[in-house]
């Protein structure tokens, strides 16, 4: 931005504005009086001691376990990835706080495990920010926590307007916590100091945070909710493996017809196979459009799919070989073999599609729906923490044969519903389901 001119100057046009020669001053920038007020902007976040260097030695990391098992209190635990740039989840460095020992930066991969780590926890209460995220990839190197308090899910039980890290920081602490290095590549050696520091600050306030949390969940009476869901995350496995990933191919609805989704998915498992192999993402090996711009072509020789623009980069050129081989698979691939158009789903089709499928479960998903919403506002909650919608619209779908709040509620139960979430729920959804097709429910006030 160009500087303002010194004691008060006439505008120029160097400062981004349009001048009115005949008002004598700028348009398209308020008087100061009319302006809105600025908020200054919080305090930066900063580390309270100086950055210890990163653990990457057995007799660094034996230290690092002894000064963590002598400290007191949960433990702040975070780990970064290289999302966007490995194919892997892996962490490529794991942060711990705990009072008495001070923050310590991990290399998970300089070791084969981090399983003394673990032992060092003995057990404590982990705070995590997202725990999602990152429990997986701790799984990989042999850390499991025993108890623990997710900063973010918190926050949406409390309804907060924003819960990423950054903004709870500045809600409960009025410190800014600055996000520059969330998407770097952390698979990178030596990590800058500048990432370091970035890192370190994740866990810095963690602990902090998660008491002024905590106190707020038991003013809202929500801390037992917020143990059942946390106790929930103790189990948690991760997504659910997709039947036929390739299906998700960026624009995948330009490959018309069974042969030419026959092609993407061969170039698909191919890339894949290469990202595996690689471990780089798949993306960067070969973008989805180019996947889709290639099956719709079907080049029909090696040369034909070289000249193809998709082709001209380095990166995709290097494999051209193996994408030709996969259009000529999926090419000659036998008709009862080639995927069919739609993709085959367990459960509900997709809302949209209920008032012409199945009618009577479109109106009972209207009254469920309305049902949640007045629950959600009623004890203050995101309607999605309420109860998964994907269980409403199951229940919707097709509701017990027998239907009461007993069956209603062992339904949810089975589908991974908290017992907090079926005490509030369970009646009126019930009652929905239950109610005259043609007439909507009285919800309570």
């Amino acid at each position: 931005m160009a500087e303002e001119p010194e004691h008060g100057g006439p505008p120029t046009a160097t400062d981004g504005n349009t001048i009115d020669a005949e008002a004598g001053g700028r348009r398209g920038r308020e008087p100061a009086e009319l302006a809105e007020p600025v908020e200054p902007e919080a305090p930066r976040l900063q580390l309270r001691e100086p950055l210890t260097p990163v653990v990457d030695t057995p007799p660094a990391l034996a230290e690092t376990c002894e000064r963590i098992a002598a400290g007191t209190g949960p433990i702040a635990l975070d780990a970064e990835r290289a999302s966007g740039y490995r194919y892997s989840q892996r962490a490529y460095l794991v942060q711990v706080r705990r009072e008495g020992s001070g923050t310590h930066l991990i290399d998970p991969i300089a070791f084969d495990n981090l399983v003394t780590l673990d032992t060092a926890f003995d057990g404590n209460e982990w705070i995590l920010h997202a725990a999602t995220q990152d429990l997986m990839c701790l799984a990989e190197v042999g850390l499991y926590p025993e108890s623990l308090f997710d900063t973010e899910l918190a926050g949406r039980l409390l309804n907060l307007p924003r819960v990423g890290l950054a903004a709870l920081v500045e809600h409960y602490l009025g410190l800014s916590l600055a996000k520059e290095f969330s998407a770097a590549d952390w698979s990178t050696r030596p990590l800058p100091d500048p990432w370091l520091v970035y890192a370190a600050l994740d866990v810095e306030v963690l602990v902090e945070l998660r008491n002024l949390i905590d106190a707020d969940l038991v003013a809202a009476g929500k801390r037992e909710w917020a143990a059942e869901e946390f106790d929930a995350l103790l189990r948690f496995q991760g997504p659910p493996e997709r039947k036929e990933p390739w299906r998700r191919t960026s624009s995948i609805h330009k490959a018309r017809g069974r042969r030419a989704l026959a092609v993407v998915r061969e170039i698909w498992e191919t890339r894949d196979a290469i990202a595996t192999d690689r471990d780089i993402t798949p993306g960067r090996i070969l973008p989805d459009s180019s996947i889709i711009e290639i099956a719709v072509t079907a080049p029909q020789d090696l040369n034909s799919l070289k000249s193809m623009k998709v082709m001209k980069n380095r990166g995709p050129r290097r494999f051209v070989s193996e994408w030709f081989d996969a259009v000529e698979r999926g090419l000659a691939l036998d008709e009862k073999l080639l995927p069919t158009t739609g993709q085959k789903v367990d459960g509900p089709p997709p809302p949209r599609a209920w008032a012409d499928k199945n009618p009577v479960a479109a109106l009972r998903l209207g009254r469920t729906r309305e049902v949640v919403t007045s629950i959600a506002e009623k004890h203050n909650l995101p309607p999605e923490n309420l109860i998964s919608p994907q269980l409403v619209r199951n229940l919707a779908w097709e509701p017990p044969a027998e239907l009461t709040v007993a069956t209603v509620s062992d339904s949810l139960a089975s589908q991974g519903a908290r017992p907090w979430q079926i005490g509030l729920i369970a009646e009126l959804l019930t009652e929905a389901l239950d109610a005259p097709d043609e007439a909507p429910t009285d919800l309570p006030s």
